[in-house]
C-alpha cells in the first residue's frame, strides 16, 4: 500500500518495483493502469566504503579497492559450492568464500532480516541471490566490465500516480460492493465455519481463503490442536520501519534504489522515489524536490529504537553521500511495517507442514506473502498469481500451479 504525507510526497509500504513471472498478474496491471506507469531499466549500487558498487555486488568487484578485491575473488576461486539442506551463514562461505560473505553478505542479510543467518535455512534462495561462477567474477575483474543485468527485476514498471498502493485502489474500486472494510478478525470457528469480528458482526463461510499471516490466522482458531498452535509459534517475521525523507533539492541522482550492508546508515535500503514516478513528489516538481524512502529492519535479534530513527535515517543519507551537503528537509515521514518479511527460518518448512494440512482440511486456505509464509513466492505477481490459483480451484477443482507445501 502507499501513503502520501501532509507535505505531499507520496511513500510506498516498503520498496517494492512492478514485474512480473505470470499472464494473470500482467492482465491485471494492463485492465487496472493501462498505459498510466513508467517503465524503467534498474540502475541499483551498493554502498561500499567511499565508492558505490553497482548491483550485484559479487558480480562486479572491480570497483572494491585492490586489496578487497582480491580477498573476495580469491575466496570465490576456493569456494567449494553451497548445499541448500544447510543453514543461511554455512551456504554464504560455501558459495561466496569468506571475503564477499563477510564484506557484503553477512552484513547486508543481517541488517535486511534482522536475524542471524544461522537460523535461516538456504532453499528460498533461487533467483534472489545472484550466484557468480569464479571465471564470470573474474573475467570483469580483469577486463574491467560491468556485470549488472543479473535478475528479473533488472526491468521494472511504477504507477505514474499514487504509489504501488494505486493498482490496488483501482482495483478495488471495480469490486466496490464486494468488499467490506475496518472488521478486525477475533475468532475463526472451522467446525461451524462463523467467523466473528470485534464488531460483534459474524459471517459464515463455505470455504476461506486468507492473506493474514498465518500464525495470526492460527491464533483466532476456536478448535486448533496443540500441535498446530505450537508449529505457529515456531514461525518468525521481522518489522521494518519505512523512512521517508523528502528535500528541498532538485533531482539529479540517477540510481534506483541503493543497498547499504556497512554502518554508515541504520538501512538496508533506500529507494529513489522521485525517479520512479515525479508524482512521488508534492506537484510533481522534480526540478524542486527529491524523495528517498528507506527501510529499517527490527526484530528480537536486532533491537531498532523508534525515537529519532527520522533524525538518524536522514543524517545517514547525508553520510552515505545519498545527499550531498545539507539540502532542506521538506518532509520526515516514518510507517511502522511489523509484518515485513517472513523468515525462512530452519522450523520454517516442518512447521508450514503441521499447520497448512490442518487448515486445507477444514477448507481454509492460507496464501499470499505471509499467508504461505514463503518469502520466495512473496512478491506482488506471486500473490495474484496464488489468488487465482486457489480461486480457481475452489471453483473449477483446478490443482494451484504457484503454491506448493
Amino acid at each position: 500500500s502507499s501513503i502520501t504525507d501532509p507535505q505531499g510526497f507520496t511513500w510506498d509500504h516498503g520498496g517494492h518495483v512492478v514485474f512480473s513471472h505470470f499472464g494473470e498478474f500482467d492482465r491485471l496491471l494492463e485492465e487496472v493502469m493501462g498505459d498510466e506507469v513508467y517503465r524503467h531499466e534498474r540502475s541499483s549500487y551498493i554502498r561500499f566504503a567511499d565508492r558505490w558498487v553497482p548491483y550485484p555486488f559479487q558480480n562486479n568487484l572491480r570497483y572494491l579497492p585492490d586489496e578487497t578485491a582480491y580477498e573476495c575473488i580469491l575466496g570465490l576461486i576456493e569456494a567449494q559450492g553451497g548445499d541448500p539442506t544447510t543453514d543461511f551463514a554455512t551456504w554464504m562461505k560455501a558459495v561466496f568464500g569468506p571475503g564477499i560473505t563477510e564484506c557484503f553478505m553477512r552484513p547486508y542479510n543481517f541488517k535486511v532480516w534482522a536475524t542471524p543467518a544461522e537460523r535461516m535455512q538456504s532453499q528460498w534462495i533461487g533467483e534472489r541471490v545472484s550466484i557468480v561462477d569464479y571465471k564470470r567474477a573474474l573475467k570483469g575483474l580483469i577486463s574491467q566490465e560491468d556485470d549488472v543485468a543479473w535478475g528479473p527485476n533488472n526491468t521494472f514498471v511504477f504507477p505514474a500516480i499514487g504509489g504501488t498502493g494505486e493498482i490496488y485502489r483501482r482495483l478495488a474500486l471495480k469490486l466496490d460492493g464486494y468488499i467490506s472494510y475496518n472488521r478486525t478478525l477475533v475468532e475463526t470457528d472451522p467446525r461451524s465455519k462463523k467467523l466473528r469480528f470485534a464488531d460483534g458482526t459474524e459471517d459464515g463461510y463455505d470455504a476461506l481463503v486468507s492473506t493474514m499471516p498465518i500464525d495470526r490466522l492460527v491464533g483466532t482458531m476456536t478448535d486448533c490442536p496443540e500441535d498446530v498452535r505450537s508449529a505457529a509459534g515456531d514461525l518468525e517475521h521481522n518489522g521494518v520501519y519505512m523512512v521517508g525523507i523528502g528535500y528541498e533539492m532538485p533531482l539529479k541522482d540517477d540510481k534506483s534504489w541503493m543497498y547499504f550492508p556497512q554502518d554508515h546508515a541504520p538501512f538496508y535500503r533506500a529507494t529513489n522515489f522521485g525517479k520512479y514516478s515525479p508524482a512521488n513528489v508534492p506537484h510533481a516538481d522534480t526540478a524542486r524536490y527529491s524523495a528517498y524512502m528507506t527501510e529499517t529492519s527490527y526484530s528480537n535479534y536486532k533491537q531498532t529504537p523508534r525515537q529519532g530513527l527520522e533524525e538518524e535515517v536522514e543524517r545517514g543519507l547525508r553520510a552515505a553521500g545519498v545527499a550531498e551537503g545539507t539540502p532542506e528537509i521538506a518532509s520526515m515521514h516514518l510507517e511502522d511495517i511489523p509484518y515485513a518479511y517472513p523468515v525462512p527460518t530452519l522450523k520454517r518448512d516442518a512447521a508450514l507442514r503441521t499447520i497448512q494440512p490442518w487448515l486445507m482440511s477444514r477448507d481454509i486456505y492460507s496464501r499470499g506473502r505471509f499467508g504461505s509464509w514463503k518469502y520466495e513466492i512473496g512478491n506482488m505477481d506471486h500473490a495474484v498469481k496464488m489468488g487465482v490459483d486457489v480461486a480457481r480451484l475452489l471453483t473449477e477443482k483446478t490443482a494451484e500451479e504457484l503454491w506448493t507445501l
